[in-house]
């Protein structure tokens, strides 16, 4: 089980993205990975269709590692604990 859920605020705490916070979009529980709004973003092309005839590049979020993230708040009370670090930016 997950320590976060959908709808979650979280902080990214490693990788690339190390420092964001943003929503939970969705939980995939199967992979240990959670799609968070606005962050990870990566560009899927897309083939011809009825909708695009030409075809397309469509730019959603990416997932990131459950490991990487915590909630906020969890996230913030660290912080104001330690006295030192710096909340994470909004």
């Amino acid at each position: 089980m997950a320590h976060v859920k959908k709808n979650d605020e979280v902080v990214v705490i490693a990788g690339d993205e190390r420092g964001q916070r943003g929503k939970v979009i969705e939980v995939l529980a199967g992979k240990q990975r959670v799609i968070i709004e606005g962050l990870k973003m990566i560009k899927k092309h897309t083939k011809r269709s009825q909708q695009h005839p030409e075809g397309k590049i469509i730019e959603r979020e990416g997932s990131v590692h459950l490991s990487n993230v915590m909630r906020a708040d969890l996230f913030d009370a660290r912080a104001s604990k330690r006295g030192n670090a710096q909340p994470a930016n909004a």
